[in-house]
């Protein structure tokens, strides 16, 4: 007797839903977002009518779709929620970035002589971890001690193992009564406005360095800077940042030749030092930047002694679309107690969500929503962020994609071009729920999974 093939309950639902008569129409909505994991069901109409006669030229109305609706993508930028809309975020953010190194999207070319380096600011230590460490391309013992003494708590203050980069002891304190869990927190909390700080300092720094006034540096030099946010498997965020020396007009205009990389070098560094946020409370502390700061120049060759931009372009956009969830807490908030014991996270994630929810309480940190960002381990900044002039803006990027669409769509319809002021259009939607439904997902993941390997190819022509 035949054996017949069994199926799994995903695989027979995405049979289902291939046999519904909408399918076809479904399909290829769910294409023109990018085989989005999230999408959002729009109902509504659009109506393009001449402007001179008032002649109806074209009218899209959804009650006349099969599915009944109109497709859209989420625009998430998070990996872990849409890993469709994350791509076209990390695609943005690498052109965005790369223009403001090498020219491109508005930017001049010759930008890529201005003087620029690629930092990193890291946090202090708030207790000892476990980590990886690497020399020569072997790994080394975490934190070596030869008599391994213990501290308070009678653990032992070293660790002689091996740790592999995904070894999840990696990031994990080496004793957790010993770690300075309100110190994290509460440093998280503000590294927005450390980083913020940071930059109204950097001129301060130069006008010292350079013996001159504010009004002067204004006159010869601008800093532009496009930074991102990482999360460190220990909970604690860092920044990487393009920092760029400019004209007074920006990106066009080319920096004083006294503006060199290491004068711009020693300011960052002189600056990064001066920074301190006093925070008052039951245990005043003052936060500051920690002693890791990394400063290499940007080069458009690899071959000389700094990073490549392309390099940097291709490392910001990476993390431009990672969460909280890289150092293994949730991506989704946390608001509370009782909702703590049961995440699956690490539990050096637990207690700096714990200690989220518990500083919320205290009077003195209530400016500081911490139970709202708790499952962000206090950190409530802008994971990507630039100047204004450093280069062009995701905005310009998405309407720059929306505009080639929409001449497509008129070439295939027929219609004039409405920059001729020919024609006027008046649109209305509503909200009609987001997500897939029942045997969705199956076919989302195949869409982005076949329009991922298509982009691949395309860019390994090229």
């Amino acid at each position: 007797m035949r054996e017949v093939p069994s199926f799994s309950s995903d695989v027979l639902a995405a049979m289902e839903r291939a046999a519904m008569p909408d399918f076809g129409r479904w399909q290829r909505m769910l294409y023109a977002t990018g085989g989005c994991a999230q999408p959002v069901r729009l109902h509504g109409e659009r109506i393009t009518v001449d402007a001179g006669t008032g002649e109806v030229l074209d009218v899209y109305r959804t009650a006349d779709e099969p599915t009944g609706f109109l497709l859209t993508a989420c625009g998430n930028r998070r990996a872990s929620r849409c890993p469709a809309c994350s791509a076209t975020y990390k695609d943005d953010t690498y052109h965005l970035i790369i223009s403001g190194l090498r020219g491109g999207k508005g930017v001049p070319e010759d930008v890529s002589a201005h003087p620029r380096v690629f930092a990193t600011f890291t946090a202090p230590s708030f207790g000892a971890v476990h980590g990886h460490r690497e020399k020569d391309g072997k790994t080394l013992p975490c934190r070596p001690r030869r008599d391994l003494p213990v501290c308070e708590h009678g653990r032992p203050e070293g660790c002689g193992a091996r740790h592999d980069r995904d070894d999840p002891q990696v990031g994990q304190p080496l004793c957790m009564s010993c770690y300075d869990y309100e110190g994290a927190v509460l440093w998280n909390a503000h590294a927005g406005r450390l980083w913020r700080e940071f930059t109204k300092t950097v001129p301060s720094v130069f006008t010292r360095l350079l013996g001159i006034s504010r009004t002067d540096l204004r006159s010869m030099l601008r800093l532009s800077y496009a930074k991102v946010a990482e999360y460190q498997a220990r909970g604690l965020v860092h920044f990487h940042a393009v920092i760029r020396l400019d004209g007074p007009d920006g990106p066009a205009d080319h920096p004083p030749d006294w503006a060199t990389v290491p004068l711009l070098d020693e300011a960052i560094r002189q600056a990064a030092y001066q920074v301190v946020i006093p925070v008052h409370g039951e245990r005043p502390v003052s936060l500051r930047w920690g002693d890791q700061l990394d400063v290499r120049p940007v080069y458009v060759s690899a071959d000389l002694d700094g990073v490549s931009d392309r390099r940097v372009a291709s490392y910001v956009a990476k993390y431009a679309t990672k969460g909280a969830e890289s150092a293994g807490t949730v991506d989704r908030p946390v608001r509370h107690m009782w909702e703590v014991r049961n995440l699956d996270v690490t539990e050096h994630a637990r207690r700096m969500i714990y200690t989220c929810l518990l500083l919320d309480d205290l009077p003195e940190y209530r400016d500081l929503p911490l139970r709202h960002w708790s499952h962000m381990l206090g950190y409530r900044g802008h994971f990507s962020s630039k100047s204004r002039h450093y280069s062009t803006t995701l905005g310009a990027l998405r309407q720059t994609r929306a505009d080639y669409r929409a001449v497509r769509a008129r070439m295939l319809l027929g219609l004039p071009d409405p920059d001729e002021g020919n024609t006027l259009t008046v649109s209305e939607w509503t909200y009609g729920g987001s997500g897939h439904r029942h045997g969705e997902p199956f076919w989302a993941e195949l869409a982005r999974q076949g329009i991922a390997a298509s982009r691949r190819i395309a860019r390994e022509k090229d």
